[in-house]
């Protein structure tokens, strides 16, 4: 039962709003208990990548990518952290370049296409040989940066990563973006905006005369960050080539192994193409979960010790024993 038609998270009544669902997680929630190893790995271009392992002797472990200017501290990683443990699992936070406290060594930042870093950190976890089984869940930007790597290993997956699970994935970059850019998300553009601006003047001081913030308070979206920053700096001709080239829905048809994306119907972050319902009919490894609400990675719960709802759903789904067949047809 790969897909159910009717997703099993139900808001609590007062919360079943996207913009709350989306804000109340990032600006209250508090996650504990959880303590990190960190491992910090050199790049092929001799940059670094932060690793945090959650380790309790398991021979399974979840390898979790984390969503725009996140980082593994953010509250959904570590509540998912908290929840494959307590299952399990082994986890492996790895933070993007730039997101784990310290500004990178080279002139590029992270981006929703850099499979490249992923291959890095699932290197890393493969030669362990304490591990039998892997699986993998991304968050948002790390959502699609997942299911994009999914879809470019197709039949070359290693044969140890079993199955994947995504929430609010942009899966057309350029759709959200321009959802993003609408004035009833404006409070989101802004603080992301904001955020990257910081980076941008910290990567400055890393990589003085390479880059430059110049007018930066006149950008307004995604669009204006993207071509003057993401695109050139990773090799793309400007954001559309960007957009185009990374977003992870031409890529799901590749993918092969068990892997579920779930995107609430309320999320103010996602356009109607970033709801990938053919690809799922058409892919009977792809699942579609699409609940009422949920919001932008949040999915509340008010019971379970403090779990949410995508916790347990992603431990559900990532367990050997949940089954993967007669799959029917995704519905929205």
């Amino acid at each position: 039962m790969p897909l159910i038609p009717r997703s099993s998270y139900n808001a609590p009544v007062f919360l079943a709003n996207g913009h709350l669902q989306s804000t109340l997680p990032t600006l209250f929630r508090r996650v504990s208990g959880i303590r990190y190893q960190r491992q910090r790995m050199t790049t092929p271009d001799q940059d670094f990548l932060d690793l945090d392992w959650s380790r309790i002797g398991s021979k399974r472990l979840a390898i979790l990518s984390h969503g725009l200017e996140g980082s593994s501290q953010s509250h959904y990683v570590l509540g998912m952290v908290r929840a494959l443990n307590r299952s399990g699992w082994d986890a492996l936070a790895w933070n993007f370049r730039g997101c784990s406290g310290e500004t990178n060594r080279t002139v590029r930042f992270y981006h929703s296409g850099a499979t490249e870093d992923l291959q890095v950190v699932i290197s890393e976890a493969t030669a362990r040989a304490a591990y039998s089984e892997m699986a993998l869940v991304g968050f948002s930007l790390g959502g699609n940066l997942t299911l994009k790597y999914l879809g470019e290993q197709g039949e070359k997956i290693h044969p140890r990563i079993k199955r994947t699970v995504t929430f609010s994935v942009p899966c057309d970059l350029a759709a959200s973006v321009g959802e993003l850019a609408k004035p009833a998300n404006r409070i989101y553009m802004k603080r992301f905006l904001v955020v990257l601006h910081q980076k941008i003047k910290a990567k400055m001081k890393v990589v003085p005369g390479q880059i430059n913030d110049d007018g930066y308070q006149q950008m307004k979206d995604f669009k204006d960050f993207d071509n003057r920053y993401t695109a050139p700096l990773h090799g793309f001709k400007d954001a559309n080539d960007y957009w185009q080239k990374c977003s992870c829905k031409s890529f799901l048809k590749a993918i092969t192994i068990p892997t579920l994306i779930v995107n609430a119907k309320d999320d103010p972050f996602l356009a109607p193409s970033c709801y990938p319902v053919e690809e799922a009919n058409a892919n009977p490894h792809l699942s579609l979960e699409i609940p009422d609400s949920g919001g932008h990675m949040g999915f509340m719960s008010l019971d379970h010790g403090g779990q949410y709802w995508s916790e347990r759903r992603a431990v559900e789904f990532l367990s050997p024993s949940y089954p993967f067949l007669d799959k029917p047809s995704a519905t929205r």
